[in-house]
């Protein structure tokens, strides 16, 4: 029979899907932290959420960041740390407010502070060398040449594309609609190099992947990026096709179909978009997580604050006269 404990975080876990309408791999990642955080109540004997008391709760955090394996090295990095506490709050804070326990014992408790990540963007000219790495005419090369372009061209998320069906397609507009996080919806324009590659895979590429055998299942018959057997693609096989791109071009086998996001966003900040339209473009749902890509460029700094401030250019002016009389 389930104990308390395990009967709330039954709900709140409903809570989640219903209410909050979480994608997938966040409901993953809230039910593998909250399995985790279950496990360590347990084992305290602390089944009741009524009569766990904040200091329990900061018990957790940390255990959290004291778990080390057996060579001891940390077993969770600060960010992942960040994101169970992120869990637990949710899970004290539903209960509170539901009115299944008093008080909410996660209120106080804070999180790790995590280092602000700066995004990795690729230069322009290496995107030119990425996007170019796949040649040939045959349906896996049109389909990943497709799928390049528009990682970079939307700058939309893997799942997302992942997820396009051929209904979220109006390419004779270039808009295509996609199903961001939390199952919310957005519009994005799709550029003319994307437009293009799409367009030829369509046509050819997909044509072919769906094969007479693939023709006969219903099943992802609608998904516009598939696999060699003719079913949608995993996110898995494209993150395989981001790297081997990233080999061919000299790029390097690290790189991340994130990192074309990242460069889609910065480069269009680099040439003047407005951030309220790039935030518009990825889905975000606070500016603050669009903003982090404004430190990405020095350049773009250096550029505004000359063009702005009205000493800039005699600083510059004198900088580059003391050079000359160097040399």
């Amino acid at each position: 029979m389930p104990d308390e404990l395990a009967k709330l975080m039954a709900e709140h876990d409903d809570w989640l899907v219903v209410e909050r309408g979480l994608a997938t791999n966040s409901l993953l990642a809230y039910r593998r932290d909250l399995r985790r955080y279950a496990a360590f109540l347990r084992a305290r004997d602390e089944t009741d959420p009524a009569r766990i008391g904040e200091d329990v709760v900061h018990a957790y955090v940390r255990h959290l960041e004291t778990s080390v394996d057996d060579d001891g090295r940390r077993t969770l990095a600060a960010s992942s740390v960040a994101r169970a506490v992120v869990a637990v709050r949710s899970f004290h804070r539903f209960c509170a407010r539901e009115g299944l326990v008093e008080r909410d014992p996660s209120q106080e408790v804070g999180a790790p502070r995590v280092p602000a990540g700066i995004p990795k963007a690729l230069a322009e000219d290496e995107v030119d060398r990425l996007l170019g790495a796949v040649t040939g005419d045959e349906p896996l090369a049109q389909r990943d040449r497709a799928l390049l372009e528009l990682l970079y061209g939307t700058g939309i998320r893997i799942s997302e594309a992942v997820g396009l069906d051929l209904q979220d397609l109006d390419l004779e507009d270039g808009m295509l609609r996609v199903l961001g996080k939390g199952s919310k919806e957005r519009v994005v324009p799709v550029g003319r190099g994307a437009r293009t590659a799409l367009d030829a895979y369509l046509r050819d590429g997909r044509l072919a992947l769906r094969s007479a055998r693939a023709r006969r299942s219903v099943r992802d018959s609608d998904a516009v990026m598939l696999n060699a057997r003719g079913g949608r693609i995993s996110r898995q096989s494209c993150w395989a096709i981001v790297r081997r791109a990233g080999e061919r071009s000299g790029i390097g086998a690290h790189l991340s179909p994130h990192v074309l996001r990242h460069s889609c966003a910065t480069h269009m900040l680099d040439h003047g978009a407005d951030l309220r339209v790039v935030q518009e473009l990825l889905g975000h749902a606070s500016i603050s997580t669009t903003q982090v890509y404004t430190k990405v460029s020095p350049e773009r700094l250096r550029a505004a604050y000359e063009s702005a401030h009205p000493r800039a250019l005699v600083a510059t002016e004198r900088a580059r006269a003391g050079r000359r009389t160097e040399s």
